[in-house]
């Protein structure tokens, strides 16, 4: 089942993979994103948009993308990603805080990756 997966959705699990060891590795603080407004809150943004509208390709590439499943694959489950990486933070790293906001941030990126791919791909 798993192969399955990784043959429909090879660039999502692979953006995914990226964004969970962005998300639980420690890195040191980053003096330029000091600097910009909120950095941290766009990063989480992009990020999951960048997973979303990946997914959505990805899932309309092998099947006709209906609402209900734009909803799931490119909303519902990156949204849901990113509570489980903030509840991980929070309770399996002592060097990472979880946050609402960063959640709040997970899923408008999720939420406008979802209305870009509803427009760019003609959802039935």
């Amino acid at each position: 089942m798993l192969t399955n997966y990784m043959k429909i959705y090879p660039l999502t699990l692979l953006i995914v993979c990226a964004v969970v060891a962005l998300s639980l590795l420690p890195f040191g603080r980053i003096e330029v994103a000091a600097q910009v407004p909120l950095a941290d809150k766009w990063t989480h943004m992009v990020m999951y948009a960048a997973v979303s509208f990946v997914a959505g390709w990805e899932h309309h590439r092998r099947r006709r993308l209906r609402l209900a499943s734009l909803v799931v694959v490119c909303l519902v489950l990156p949204t849901c990603l990113g509570g489980l990486l903030e509840l991980a933070q929070a309770y399996l790293t002592t060097y990472r805080s979880g946050e609402w906001m960063d959640l709040a941030a997970d899923a408008i990126g999720a939420a406008v990756a979802s209305i870009v791919t509803f427009i760019v791909k003609k959802v039935e």
